[in-house]
């Protein structure tokens, strides 16, 4: 049973199964256990390995991964179905997820049935699954367009059953902070198991329903690394953790050092570059340009930076352009070893921004240089008599 008053959330990556559903991505079996290796090394507490029903080659990456990890526990995934357990004992694995779909629109289409045998199911499977040594979670596909009331039915089927967990299914990312919040007092009201969110990003609101989620009682998060997955993703990691470490009482046991490596490592994997002004990992994060902000920064960083970059082993950076003010030229060019009075100054900073507006680019240290140079030039000229 899951204490609603505990601190500390659990984090489920899914990186390796519902990341690896994302158009075009495939990691090979290497890669799946350096990721995995990685994400344990972060702090991560449980790595949702893949989906044996796959097929002989996954069940036997899952298996790889399952034995490089020492302290992250490995979860296999699966269906509601006798043949999806049997696939995941095959992996030596000792957990499972169970999913099922709890949505009318989706109990049609793929069983041609209803509620009442989705039920039947669960009371059947469950226990199947642990009588064949698998501790099992049980998960409601597309939960959050289905009846509540139906929703709670299932997730205490699941508990008589057997099952340890419920994780509530956002699947087509279709709710909002508020909803999700509501939905979880009342799963919370109704049960003291485990109670797990798995977000979709489809209006860019996994990871705020996500914390809502647990604000709500719910004691796990599903995520990935970068938030890859189907269609527009799902909860980042980077981004709940590092929101529980800075907004919350409640707290992930995660290294944030950690996640930008991790993060180029799964993207490198992917290959999904990573956009710059992604939160916490993009290259543009901690990177600063107006000059307002930079003239600010430099007084204390405290003015435009209420999350220091050191927490994710990172650096601030101060870069050149179109918006820059005096004091990130001299600022830069002191870093340089040069000296610039305000009139070098304003001289290289009429330079940087035409530059900048015309290559519509940052400006590098060799064009500092010299536009620099170009000013002392200009103020020698000056200086001659006529």
């Amino acid at each position: 049973m899951a204490k609603t008053d505990q601190l500390t959330v659990f984090i489920n990556d899914s990186t390796l199964r519902d990341g690896e559903q994302a158009p075009g991505v495939a990691f090979t079996a290497q890669e799946k256990v350096s990721i995995a290796s990685a994400l344990e090394r972060a702090g991560i507490d449980e790595i949702e390995t893949g989906t044996p029903a796959m097929g002989a080659q996954e069940i036997e990456s899952i298996a790889a991964v399952g034995k490089a990890l020492r302290r992250a526990v490995p979860i296999a995934w699966g269906r509601m179905a006798k043949s999806d357990v049997d696939a995941a004992v095959s992996t030596g694995l000792t957990r499972v997820n169970l999913s099922v779909p709890l949505s009318d629109c989706q109990i049609r289409a793929k069983f041609n049935t209803n509620r009442a045998n989705v039920l039947e199911r669960i009371l059947d499977i469950v226990p199947y699954a642990l009588d064949r040594g698998l501790k099992v979670a049980m998960g409601g596909e597309d939960s959050s367009r289905a009846s509540l009331d139906f929703v709670c039915s299932a997730m205490l089927t699941a508990e008589a059953a057997g099952a340890h967990r419920f994780r509530f299914a956002d699947t087509l990312g279709v709710l909002e902070p508020f909803a999700t919040y509501a939905i979880f007092r009342r799963l919370r009201s109704e049960t003291g198991m485990e109670l797990e969110f798995h977000g979709h990003d489809d209006l860019g609101l996994a990871t705020a329903n996500t914390l809502a989620a647990i604000r709500g009682g719910a004691t796990h998060a599903s995520v990935c690394v970068l938030g890859i997955g189907e269609r527009a993703g799902n909860a980042a990691l980077e981004e709940v953790v590092a929101a529980l470490a800075h907004l919350s009482d409640r707290k992930a046991s995660v290294d944030l050092t950690h996640l930008p490596a991790l993060a180029d490592l799964v993207a490198s994997a992917a290959r999904r570059p990573i956009p710059p002004g992604k939160p916490i990992v993009g290259s543009a994060a901690f990177t600063h340009e107006s000059g307002i902000h930079v003239h600010g920064l430099l007084k204390d960083p405290g003015t435009y930076e209420a999350i220091s970059p050191n927490r994710f082993g990172r650096k601030r950076e101060f870069v050149l352009g179109k918006h820059s003010g005096r004091a990130a030229v001299v600022d830069a060019l002191h870093s340089l070893g040069l000296k610039a009075d305000d009139l070098r100054a304003k001289s290289v900073l009429a330079q940087v921004r035409e530059h900048a507006s015309k290559t519509k680019r940052v400006v590098g240290a060799t064009e500092l240089l010299e536009f620099y140079a170009k000013a002392c030039v200009a103020e020698r000229f000056e200086a001659v008599p006529v």
